[in-house]
Formats: C-alpha cells, structure tokens, sequence
C-alpha cells in the first residue's frame, strides 16, 4: 500500500530479560530502521511514518485468517492490484501454500 503498512506478527522472546519484546518496542524499532533506509534512498530528511499505530490482538486461528484475508486482499479492495499475488510486498512468508489454503476456505482466493 502506498500509504500505510499493515504487519502480523508474533513477538519474540528477549532472552536476557526473559520476556516478550513489547510491540512498542518492536514499532520503534520497524519504523526507526525503514525510515533511515527511506530517507537514504529518497535524499531526504524527516519523519516518515506517524508516531501512533493501531494494534489487534488475535486470540484465535480464526482471528488469524480473517486478519491475513484482510491484509492480503487490501491492495485488490483499493484498486492497485487484480490479485494480491500481483503485489511483490504483500506476503513474504515462506509458506504461500498455506495462505492460499486459508484463501481458499475463507473463499477468496
């Protein structure tokens, strides 16, 4: 999407804390990293993403699909793209033959 990101994501462990990095924490560090890469490319300086997101927590693998469903049919409901595979940045998880299963079953594939 030209204007926004959308992830899903399940946090590691920090093992010297013993504990769940923060989502906080793994935002901060997402935008910090691909802000500087953008700026660099772009031969600009600035802010490049704002400082709020917006977060769900899934509970269930339904929750998953749904939210998977969304994310990859997002750039098809704007008009960017006739299929989601058309967008080179909108899956990159090794396994694609489960998401098209999960495509199939939700019937939009």
């Amino acid at each position: 999407m030209p204007d926004h990101v959308h992830l899903i994501l399940t946090p590691l462990v920090n093992q010297q804390r013993d504990e769940i990095y923060s989502l906080i924490a793994i935002m901060r560090t997402i935008k910090s990293a691909s802000a500087h890469l953008i700026n660099r490319q772009l031969r600009r300086n600035g802010a490049v993403w704002q400082e709020e997101s917006f977060d769900h927590v899934l509970r269930s693998s339904d929750g998953l699909d749904a939210k998977v469903n969304y994310v990859l049919q997002n750039p098809v409901r704007k008009g960017l793209a006739k299929d989601w595979r058309e967008c080179k940045w909108a899956w990159q998880r090794q396994d694609q033959a489960l998401a098209e299963r999960r495509m199939e079953k939700a019937g939009t594939l």
